[in-house]
């Protein structure tokens, strides 16, 4: 669960897309004056940033950060500190390079070759449009976005980034990780037929609280305690449980046409937990009829559960980040088991393949249209929760609500505020639907 906390189509959709020759405006600059040096800039200096910083790191390539913002000073100083003091000389971030504020990511970004995207979800369609704009290479977390005018901006950049031949990785590392890769090749490859149903989970205990402390305006408590607010995290099925939903999509090479489902807010009901829910339950229906059962819950006390089961016309499979992967024929023999031992980080596998791709000049990977749509997935299971209603794919994209602040700024306030007694609304299905979608 370390690495877990730490972060969190079409056919033609894999992990790696088909290499082509980078352009001299894409990459030529990482090698400006003879220098071999790739310089990383890191936008979102929390946990979930210093552990990108690591990964890339191990990467193996010339790799020197050079840029550093963050919203909060304290959060930039503490990973600079970490950082300088595990890789020294490659920290190379004086405190002119120490952006902070909402804007400090466009100084950032102009100062590196590559962009690592660690912030907060509901930053990602802002900082990835100002990374393509400036013409960087990008690295960004999942999800990629918190609401549909969001996933609709990420589309459009990632077709500026095709164009510029920018090679994008999101941290949907379950696609960089080899029993996942080996066994969905294998049911791609018809090993067990057709994949008529599936279930996917993330169950667990949930994650950190940061209370509300004196002298904090609304925008700051908010953006401390991110996750429980829907504008910054999108809720935890879109947040984290967006990992389990795109190994549905990956195997199903396709997206769901309709999604229905429930949920509540049972067991984290205090006023630190914002606004969201603690368990989703929903349905991804296909256009070919199959439905994909999906559950994620934050319950303290229970059973963890954090794996995906599909059923086929010629077998199953069972797969897991614990890097387990089986697949059996319909008589219930194994044909397949995934051998775990000498396996790669994929937290590190997707750094490395990114940065090995960009030192070599090669376009190679355009993970955001997938990052997109799964994150959409979850986007329209939260609203289908909320409302009580089947949201329909193509009908949910055309919706305009938008979760974020008119402004950024630290005396802004966000959409969502608390009553006179602190607590924050809720979702009440059936109730309020057309402040959803």
């Amino acid at each position: 669960m370390e690495n877990l906390n730490r972060r969190g189509f079409i056919k033609t959709s894999s992990t790696v897309m088909g290499a082509a020759a980078l352009s001299t405006g894409a990459v030529g600059k990482v090698f400006a004056a003879g220098s071999d040096v790739i310089k990383i800039a890191l936008i979102g200096c929390g946990g979930r940033g210093t552990g990108a910083a690591f990964d890339a790191f191990a990467s193996g390539q010339n790799i020197q950060l050079v840029a550093m913002a963050d919203a909060f000073k304290d959060n930039l100083d503490k990973t600079y500190t970490n950082l300088k003091e595990k890789f020294g000389d490659k920290i190379n971030v004086p405190d002119s390079r120490k952006y902070v504020g909402f804007d400090a990511y466009k100084a950032a970004i102009a100062d590196a070759d590559v962009v690592l995207l660690t912030t907060p979800p509901g930053f990602r369609p802002l900082h990835f449009a100002e990374a393509i704009r400036a013409g960087k290479h990008v690295f960004m977390e999942k999800a990629v976005a918190t609401d549909i005018p969001g996933v609709r901006s990420v589309l459009e950049t990632a077709k500026e980034a095709k164009r510029k031949k920018l090679n994008v990785v999101v941290g949907l590392q379950r696609r960089y990780q080899t029993n996942y890769r080996e066994a969905i090749k294998r049911i791609h490859d018809g090993a067990i037929g057709d994949v008529v149903s599936g279930q996917v989970y993330w169950n667990s205990g949930g994650v950190w609280v940061r209370p509300r402390k004196p002298g904090q305006t609304e925008m700051e408590y908010q953006m401390r305690n991110w996750y429980y607010f829907n504008w910054l995290c999108g809720d935890h099925i879109v947040e984290q449980h967006v990992h389990n939903i795109d190994i549905a999509n990956w195997v199903k090479q396709k997206y769901p046409v309709s999604i229905q489902g429930t949920g509540s807010r049972a067991h984290r009901t205090g006023k630190d937990y914002g606004e969201i829910y603690d368990n989703f339950a929903i349905e991804l229906t296909y256009d070919d009829g199959s439905v994909v059962y999906s559950q994620c819950r934050h319950f303290e006390g229970i059973s963890n559960r954090v794996d995906e089961t599909f059923q086929a016309s010629k077998g199953r499979a069972y797969l897991s980040a614990s890097n387990q992967a089986v697949l059996w024929d319909a008589n219930g023999k194994e044909i397949y088991r995934h051998d775990p031992k000498g396996n790669p980080n994929p937290y590190q596998q997707e750094h490395k393949e990114l940065f090995e791709a960009i030192a070599k000049g090669e376009y190679k990977f355009d993970n955001a249209e997938y990052g997109a749509y799964s994150s959409l997935a979850g986007i329209i299971g939260r609203i289908a929760v909320y409302t009580g209603k089947v949201i329909k794919w193509d009908e949910a994209m055309k919706s305009n609500i938008d979760l974020m602040p008119e402004r950024y700024a630290w005396d802004a306030m966000p959409k969502v505020v608390p009553n006179a007694d602190g607590t924050y609304p809720v979702a009440y299905p059936g109730h309020d639907v057309d402040k959803y979608i």
